[in-house]
């Protein structure tokens, strides 16, 4: 449940589950181990993220951002893409809802001072504003088109310290075939190294790999309902870390069972005759439905 309406607009979220965006269980836990980890080991750098939509990973972020450092996001927001294919993109996916407003919004009632917000495509971070070596986490999660997501690894790289840390999101989604070319060109070409892999995003560094996965390992994550395994792709041992949810949502909800019989009429008649019996079907669930 999200918060109370306020006087000028939508209700402000309780919990970081009430802002919408795709960042799940398993991501949530994994940001949280490895910005722990940092923070144990004595570990700074700044923080930083490539695309926030309307906050949800950015708060989780802002709320390991310790004394001395800083937090940068960048994201278009509700301007103007920089080129027609990533116009097109932020049509499809974000256009009606995405704005610097709600994303301030929703991160202002978790923190009481906003991030540095760039609003301007990811493509700009390539001109020095963000030091070299500067930071110890980076979240790439803005446009899914191969030229930018290859972009955007690079500012990654030259923005990480030595050991800092990359999550790279949608990188084995089916509609983004692109970032998936990006990440494992990095992966293969240029010398990152995978540490973890979630359904949704790729844990990566340039950096010592052996020492994060070994530290990982070492929490029992299964005791506590997650699955984990692993396989090796290219001479490189990948460890999956995934999140049953218990609860199944609406959207998972298994479909009602047709009965034997039914299943059966359906396969055997004729097409044109199927038709007319869901259409019966179809209209005897509407009469039940308005009474």
């Amino acid at each position: 449940m999200t918060g109370a309406e306020t006087p000028t607009g939508p209700a402000l979220p309780r919990t970081i589950d009430d802002v919408p965006g795709w960042f799940f269980r398993a991501d949530q836990e994994a940001f949280s181990w490895f910005l722990d980890r940092q923070t144990e080991a004595g570990v700074t750098g700044n923080l930083l993220e490539l695309g926030t939509y309307l906050g949800r990973s950015a708060i989780l972020l802002g709320r390991h951002l310790r004394s001395g450092e800083t937090f940068t996001v960048c994201d278009l927001f509700d301007s103007e893409a920089p080129d027609d294919e990533n116009s097109a993109e932020m049509s499809m996916s974000y256009r009606d809802s995405l704005t610097r407003r709600a994303f301030e919004a929703n991160y202002l009632a978790f923190h009481e001072e906003l991030p540095t917000v760039v609003q301007a495509p990811t493509s700009v971070l390539a001109d020095g504003r963000i030091p070299t070596a500067s930071c110890r986490f980076v979240h790439v999660d803005a446009s899914h088109l191969y030229e930018h997501v290859a972009g955007d690894i690079q500012v990654a790289r030259e923005a990480l310290s030595k050991d800092g840390l990359v999550a790279l999101d949608d990188y084995r989604s089916e509609h983004t075939p692109g970032v998936a070319a990006a990440v494992w060109e990095a992966v293969f070409d240029h010398g990152l190294r995978p540490v973890l892999l979630t359904p949704s995003k790729f844990y990566g560094t340039w950096g010592d790999a052996d020492s994060l996965i070994r530290d990982f390992l070492a929490r029992d994550w299964r005791a506590e309902g997650f699955r984990m395994d692993s396989e090796i792709i290219g001479g490189h041992t990948c460890y999956r870390l995934a999140w049953d949810d218990p609860v199944p949502s609406p959207q998972r909800r298994p479909a009602p069972q047709r009965s034997a019989s039914r299943r059966l009429a359906l396969a055997v008649l004729p097409p044109v005759v199927t038709k007319a019996v869901r259409r019966q079907l179809q209209a005897s669930r509407d009469r039940r439905a308005a009474h």
